[in-house]
């Protein structure tokens, strides 16, 4: 409680008592593990695995395999990119044949039930991002049990029901890069607030905390507000965002969008307000809804991952898993052209550190 009502008081990360100092509401009592503040962290040790493993799988390595790729769900950007990526990964390899299909709306049922019918039809590999982790997690079993490699991405599911997950970006990673980007926008000693989805969603609550512990260890003097919910609303987050600026007028200096909603709001706030310029949005949002604003020079930058690398590292991960290469108690995985990627949290291949979208190259991305 005392966490929540300090940081409504809109305390100070520099100038609040000591105990304020852990008050940005909507972080989380977790441990944290903040990144060097140059350089590189030491990797941590993967620990044992926890996922799947198939039954029966036939001896596949260095043959050609069928893998099909069943998203969330079709007809977006987003898994679009991802899309193009495991092509690209297929092509290179030439002994993958991949292909992607799913619903056409986010929905668990419907996402069963294409892998159910691909389990019946036969295929050698199931690539995945789950619509839920616990509702998909008996089905992808099920594909375990008939000799089927299973590995997901992007979102996962129950350790045990795949082989492998390759993780777009770790909490610790995510503080770094938007702490880091925010810094170098709005100075070392700049305020800013956040606008978040629910003080209690458990990513963002996560990201938070991290972004704390890494602000408190590397840009001490950054100056924090306070942190505003907005529902994942786009209305809500505009107005939000303007609540912000009118409260702090030239105090506030930056503000961090914690989602791809509350982003893109908050750079249409600062740009209606005339404050491109004076007033930076760093946050996480898919290139395509920030374009307009980077591209006319209100909005320096934004952060998510290379959805295209994250599809890719997925058929690279799929094959290995299929030839017998990638095994449990390795620490990393060759991954073509991405190099050697890091194993983490037992049975996750992480991609790396989310990717800052400037002017330079955010319209080489289309989602």
């Amino acid at each position: 409680m005392k966490r929540l009502i300090t940081a409504l008081l809109g305390a100070s990360l520099l100038s609040a008592p000591a105990y304020a100092q852990s008050a940005w509401t909507g972080g989380d009592d977790q441990p944290t593990n903040p990144l060097a503040c140059s350089g590189e962290s030491p990797a941590a040790e993967p620990g044992e695995y926890n996922g799947g493993t198939p039954t029966n799988a036939p001896d596949r390595n260095g043959k050609t395999i069928k893998v099909v790729d069943i998203p969330k769900l079709v007809g977006v950007g987003y898994f679009a990119s991802t899309s193009s990526g495991m092509a690209e990964a297929a092509k290179e390899l030439g002994n993958v044949d991949v292909s992607t299909d799913g619903p056409t709306r986010a929905n668990i049922d419907e996402q069963i039930t294409f892998i159910d019918n691909y389990i019946t039809s036969g295929v050698d590999g199931i690539l995945f991002a789950a619509n839920d982790p616990v509702a998909i997690a008996p089905v992808l079993k099920k594909a375990l049990e008939a000799g089927i490699n299973v590995v997901g991405y992007d979102a996962d599911a129950e350790a045990d029901a795949r082989q492998w997950f390759v993780n777009q970006a770790l909490p610790n990673g995510v503080a770094k890069s938007m702490m880091d980007q925010l810094a170098s926008e709005i100075g070392e000693e700049g305020s800013f607030a956040i606008v978040t989805s629910t003080f209690t969603t458990p990513n963002q609550a996560r990201w938070i905390s991290e972004m704390q512990a890494y602000t408190e260890k590397c840009h001490p003097k950054l100056k924090f507000l306070e942190t505003v919910e907005a529902q994942e609303d786009n209305i809500l987050s505009f107005n939000q965002a303007q609540t912000l600026i009118n409260k702090y007028g030239d105090e506030l200096k930056g503000i961090l969008g914690m989602t791809s909603v509350a982003t893109p709001a908050a750079a249409e706030a600062v740009q209606q307000n005339s404050l491109c310029g004076k007033v930076s949005v760093v946050g996480l949002a898919l290139p395509n809804a920030m374009k307009p604003y980077i591209n006319s020079d209100c909005i320096k930058s934004t952060i998510l991952w290379n959805t295209v690398d994250l599809g890719y590292a997925a058929v690279e991960v799929m094959r290995q898993v299929a030839d017998g290469t990638l095994k449990p108690g390795d620490k990393t995985v060759k991954a073509g052209r991405l190099g050697e990627l890091p194993i983490v949290n037992q049975s996750q291949v992480l991609l790396g550190q989310p990717k800052v979208f400037t002017k330079a190259d955010i319209n080489d991305f289309d989602f």
